[in-house]
């Protein structure tokens, strides 16, 4: 199985408002994904179907060649775009948390991050600066030795310096046979890590190509394009 995920006639449709509107995907496993798209161009609704927080309208959706249940969370690391930390919870209580709910998650990976950038593992959540407690959600969930990562929106927020430890931390710290999946709409900071891209706008697929093939055939970066793509 190649893929890691395969969505076939996939829609998302709430209420009146259609989210998702009969998308085809393959996404290839061992690559850095970039998800770009405006803001409300289905990006979260596509990581929250992968990771079984929503349910499809219509058509299906594969993770490793599974339907979306129990055995696909225990293979899918998710970074949601809001804090998901426990305010009351030491960053150690969060961390033996994560270890007791997740059979993948490697304390010494958490560790080596926590010291690397001077978390007192003693300290509460709540007491911590919003940049720091965005820090502490990225280290749980890439200390998962998963198969697919879904961060949504991982640098929306941040200042340039965090977002820079920020994707140094997702490029060293994961598998190179897993996959990682970056909704964003911050193309510039992200390009340079992505091996492949996805534009989506208005719940379709606009785009989905190799960020090599994009630079040969186009003659420009991932940033223009999507500024052309997209322009207003």
């Amino acid at each position: 199985m190649d893929n890691i995920m395969e969505c076939t006639g996939l829609s998302k449709v709430y209420k009146n408002a259609v989210a998702l509107s009969g998308i085809n995907l393959q996404i290839k496993k061992g690559r850095i994904v970039g998800l770009l798209g405006p803001n409300g161009s289905g990006k979260t609704t596509l990581i929250k179907l992968a990771n079984g927080l929503l349910t499809p309208t219509m058509g299906n959706i594969l993770i490793d060649g599974m339907p979306v249940g129990t055995e696909t969370k225990k293979i899918v690391s998710y970074l949601p775009d809001h804090n998901f930390l426990t305010q009351w919870m030491s960053v150690d209580q969060m961390i033996n948390y994560f270890s007791d709910f997740y059979a993948d998650f490697n304390f010494d990976r958490a560790d080596a991050m926590l010291k690397n950038l001077g978390i007192d593992r003693t300290k509460k959540i709540k007491t911590l600066s919003k940049g720091t407690q965005e820090k502490v959600a990225l280290i749980l969930v890439m200390s998962r030795e998963a198969q697919l990562y879904l961060l949504d929106e991982p640098i929306a927020g941040v200042d340039p310096a965090t977002r820079d430890y920020i994707l140094r931390t997702i490029i060293s710290n994961y598998n190179e046979d897993a996959t990682i999946i970056i909704s964003t709409h911050l193309i510039s900071d992200v390009e340079q890590i992505l091996s492949d891209v996805v534009f989506i706008n208005n719940g379709n697929i606009v785009l989905c190509d190799s960020v090599d093939d994009i630079r040969q055939r186009e003659g420009k970066s991932v940033d223009e394009l999507f500024r052309e793509v997209f322009r207003c």
